[in-house]
């Protein structure tokens, strides 16, 4: 199956299973980086898993970035808790949702850091996440001043806490509560067939950001659903994800050079 950014050949990168230090204890992560000849100065990407954790997909999105000329780092936020344990949706809820959004938004800063530690950094780091990563990116980007740019892929829940709940102990405030202090270039990106978030919420959520004065681009697939870019699911369409692939990968070049 074509994959947009593919990297048929990954040994030419530098990759390697880190432990990344942050105010909350090591967090694993999965690093990704051009080949050690390539030589010049680069930027980072933190690439923030799905629901599920970081899986096969996540590592090779992150060396697809690699590829394209940046450091990327793809962090396991259930190293403290434990990834699900079974493939059933409500167990891997259960788990998305006992994750804390303040340790989240710590442990995103750590990655962060870590890339601009880097020999060759730039110094500047963006943020990309899928579906549950969605939401955790744009999250970061309301929360931190460590992030430069963020691409939130179809974040889901950032209206309310849960289907349930429109706060829990562990999502304190709705992300869109929190979109005025956002600090860094946005790219919202969803399809026209997904529920959580909807079309409708993510013009609002748009509209919310560019009324605040942020900059914000949001772009909507035709024809695409909820994880459309994730090859291993059968939510995959080929013609949205590789149209959105170069979009994500320019943004990131525009904003961190």
């Amino acid at each position: 199956m074509p994959v947009p950014g593919e990297v048929a050949d990954p040994t030419h990168l530098d990759t390697a299973e880190v432990l990344v230090h942050g105010a909350g204890g090591p967090l694993r992560a999965y690093l990704a980086r051009p080949p050690a000849d390539a030589g010049g100065v680069r930027s980072g990407v933190v690439v923030i898993h799905e629901a599920m954790g970081l899986n096969e997909h996540i590592r090779d999105v992150a060396r697809r970035f690699a590829a394209a000329g940046f450091d990327a780092l793809a962090p396991e936020l259930y190293t403290r808790i434990g990834p699900p344990e079974v493939a059933e949706m409500p167990a891997i809820m259960a788990k998305l949702f006992a994750l804390d959004d303040g340790q989240v938004v710590r442990d995103l800063e750590g990655c962060a850091a870590h890339l601009r530690g880097l020999d060759g950094a730039s110094g500047r780091v963006g943020c990309v996440g899928f579906c549950a990563g969605g939401r955790y990116t744009l999250l970061f980007a309301c929360s931190s001043d460590r992030v430069d740019a963020a691409v939130d892929c179809w974040g889901g829940y950032v209206q309310r806490a849960t289907a349930d709940d429109l706060t829990t102990p562990n999502r304190p405030v709705p992300v869109v509560d929190l979109l005025d202090l956002v600090s860094c270039p946005v790219l919202l990106v969803g399809g026209e067939e997904d529920a959580n978030p909807s079309p409708e919420m993510l013009h609002d959520v748009h509209a919310r950001l560019q009324a605040a004065g942020k900059d914000a681009t949001l772009h909507v697939f035709e024809g695409a659903g909820h994880a459309f870019f994730a090859d291993y699911r059968p939510s995959y369409r080929e013609q949205a994800a590789f149209a959105l692939w170069p979009e994500m990968v320019e943004f990131f070049r525009q904003h961190l050079g």
